[in-house]
């Protein structure tokens, strides 16, 4: 009988050596070509402040302040602090932004006050003490005149 020949298969491989060469290559040449993140620039600008008027606004100068027979204090329709408070540091508060809005605008801060018949002195007092924390020196009383 005859005996027929096996042949040999020859392994296909890939040869590994060359192929890690090419890809540390690569690897190398993305690495140098690639631009890192920029580092952000300063931006150098300045936040608006007050402006100083060159002539005098028509802004309305005076703030009328009410106080009511058992003591509240109200501006423009609002509520500031309560009766029981012994200082008015949310009306002293306003009024400061209110004089320094009028310096800038080169008016004069002018505070009106205009108390119920009945309201105690004390709150009067306290209101007073609020315009001076604010530095407003220019007040005047109203009286109704019913």
């Amino acid at each position: 009988m005859a005996q027929l020949k096996r042949k040999t298969e020859e392994k296909v491989g890939i040869p590994i050596a060359p192929m890690i060469d090419v890809v540390f290559l690569l690897l190398i040449y993305f690495m140098v070509s690639s631009t890192l993140e920029q580092q952000e620039a300063d931006l150098s600008f300045q936040l608006p402040g007050s402006v100083e008027q060159e002539a005098p606004l028509d802004l309305p100068d005076e703030q009328i302040i009410e106080i009511s027979a058992v003591g509240q204090v109200v501006v423009n329709d609002y509520p500031y602090d309560t009766p029981e408070a012994t200082q008015l540091l949310e009306l002293a508060a306003m009024l400061t932004r209110f004089r320094e809005a009028s310096t800038a605008n080169k008016v004069d801060a002018i505070v009106t006050i205009s108390p119920a018949d009945t309201v105690a002195h004390a709150h009067i007092v306290k209101v007073m003490d609020a315009c001076s924390l604010a530095g407003i020196e220019a007040i005047n009383f109203a009286l109704d005149d019913e």
